[in-house]
C-alpha cells in the first residue's frame, strides 16, 4: 500500500498495512476476486488502493479507476436528490406519494409518505412485484408494477427493506416532479443534477459506453445464499446494460467518485464549490428515525448466525452505526453517528463525522450471503478506524 499521506492524516502506517494485508490474503484465499479502498480525511486523500483483480477467470488486475455496478449503494444517489428536491420546494418528506404518482393510491399504499420510503416503513415488498423479471431495467415497467402491488405491512408498523421498488417510486417521483416541459430520463437527472455538479465523471444510471473497458464484471466467489441467490445477483449484473434504469442498483461508479459523494455529505452537503444539500438537511437525513424497531429483513439471521434483534438505524436513506454492539457493516468502532451504504456483496462507503473520515470499499466477486458480507465489510471498517491513532 501506498502510505506517503497516511501519516501526516493521523494513521499508524504499519496498522493500515495490517489491513492492507488482511485484504491480499482475503484475495488470495479466494473469497472474493480484488477491491479498490480509498480513505480521504479532512478533505485530504489519505489513499486509493487497488488489490487483486477486477476479474479473476481472466486474470484481469484490478486499477485505482476501474468501475464497479453499485448494487445499493445506488440507492443512497436518489435518496440524495429526494432530499435536494424537499429543500428546493418541490417536495416534502410528509408528503404522500400518491400526491405525485396518482395511480399508486391503492393496495394499501394511499398514505405512504415519501418518509416512509425513506426509512424502509412503508410496507413495500423486498422483491419485484408480479411482473417480467426482464423487465427490470425498464423503469416506467417497474413503476406500473409496483402501482399495482399491495403492501406487505401497514405503514410506518414495521422496518422491511424494500430492495427494488421503493427507490424506482421515489426515481419516478423525481421524474414527475421535475421542472420543464419535457420530463427528463432519470438517467439524464442524476447525471445533469448530481453526477456532474460533483464531478463525478466515472458515474452513471446504466453501464455507460465510454466505461465498458473498466467495468469489473459482476461474477459471485462466495456463492452461499442470502435473501437471494448467486444467480440472482449475477442476472441483476448482467441486466445493468447502457440503457438500463435501475435505481436501486444499476449505478456503475468507481471508488474515487463515490469518495466525492461521501465526502460532500461529510462537508455539510457541499464539495469543491458546489452545494447539493444544506448542513441542516444533511443533519436530519443522518439522524435515527427509525427509533428501537428492528430491521426485520434480518430476521432469518437469528437461526443461522444466531444474531439477535437489534435496532435497525436508519435515517433519510442512509444506513447509521447508531448505539449498540451489533453487527453492521460500518463497524464497531466508528462513532456512533457514522453514515453510509451497502450493496449486496460487494460495495460500501460511510463517513464518520466525528473522526472527519471518509471510507469507500468496492470489490470484485460479490459474497452473496448477506451476513457474510457484513461480516467482511465490518472488519474493514474496523480495521480502517483502528489504524486511525489522532
Amino acid at each position: 500500500m501506498n502510505l506517503d499521506n497516511a501519516r501526516s492524516a493521523g494513521f499508524d502506517t504499519g496498522r493500515l498495512g495490517h489491513l492492507g494485508d488482511v485484504i491480499g490474503r482475503d484475495i488470495a484465499a479466494q473469497r472474493y476476486d480484488g477491491a479498490v479502498l480509498a480513505l480521504v480525511r479532512r478533505g485530504k486523500p489519505v489513499l486509493t488502493e487497488a488489490f487483486g483483480f477486477a476479474h479473476r477467470d481472466s486474470e484481469r488486475r484490478m486499477k485505482k479507476d476501474d468501475v464497479f455496478v453499485s448494487f445499493s449503494v445506488a440507492k443512497q444517489l436518489t435518496h440524495t436528490l429526494v432530499l435536494n428536491r424537499i429543500e428546493r420546494g418541490d417536495l416534502a418528506l410528509t408528503q404522500r406519494v400518491a400526491e405525485v404518482i396518482p395511480e399508486f393510491a391503492n393496495r394499501g399504499k394511499e398514505n405512504i409518505t415519501l418518509f416512509h420510503v425513506l426509512t424502509h416503513t412503508s410496507g413495500l415488498m423486498l422483491k419485484l412485484p408480479m411482473m417480467d423479471p426482464m423487465q427490470l431495467g425498464n423503469l416506467d415497467a417497474v413503476v406500473q408494477a409496483a402501482c399495482m402491488s399491495a403492501v406487505d405491512s401497514v405503514p410506518g408498523e414495521r422496518v422491511y427493506y424494500s430492495g427494488i421498488i421503493g427507490t424506482a417510486i421515489l426515481a419516478e417521483v423525481l421524474r414527475r416532479a421535475d421542472a420543464g416541459s419535457q420530463r427528463r430520463a432519470y438517467r439524464d437527472i442524476l447525471a445533469q443534477d448530481l453526477f456532474a455538479p460533483l464531478g463525478m465523471n466515472d458515474s452513471a444510471l446504466g453501464a455507460r459506453a465510454d466505461l465498458a473497458s473498466r467495468l469489473c464484471p459482476v461474477v459471485a466467489r462466495d456463492r452461499v445464499p442470502g435473501i437471494s441467490f448467486a444467480e440472482e445477483y449475477e442476472m441483476f449484473g448482467a441486466m445493468v446494460t447502457a440503457e438500463a434504469e435501475i435505481p436501486s442498483l444499476g449505478c456503475v461508479t468507481s471508488a474515487p467518485d463515490l469518495a466525492r459523494f461521501a465526502e460532500m455529505l461529510r462537508n455539510g452537503g457541499a464539495l469543491d464549490g458546489v452545494r447539493i444539500l444544506s448542513p441542516a438537511m444533511v443533519d436530519l437525513a443522518t439522524r435515527n428515525h427509525t427509533g428501537r424497531m428492528p430491521n426485520e429483513t434480518w430476521s432469518f439471521a437469528s437461526g443461522v448466525r444466531g444474531w439477535q434483534p437489534f435496532p435497525a438505524f436508519l435515517g433519510l436513506g442512509f444506513y447509521l452505526r447508531g448505539d449498540v454492539v451489533a453487527p453492521n457493516f460500518l463497524g464497531t468502532l466508528t462513532s456512533p453517528r457514522t453514515f453510509g451504504g451497502m450493496g449486496a456483496g460487494s460495495t460500501m462507503f460511510w463517513v464518520d463525522p466525528e473522526r472527519e473520515l471518509s471510507c469507500v470499499f468496492l470489490t470484485s466477486g460479490l459474497i452473496t450471503c448477506e451476513l457474510r458480507n457484513t461480516e467482511r465489510m465490518q472488519r474493514v471498517s474496523d480495521l480502517v478506524v483502528s489504524a486511525l491513532i489522532d
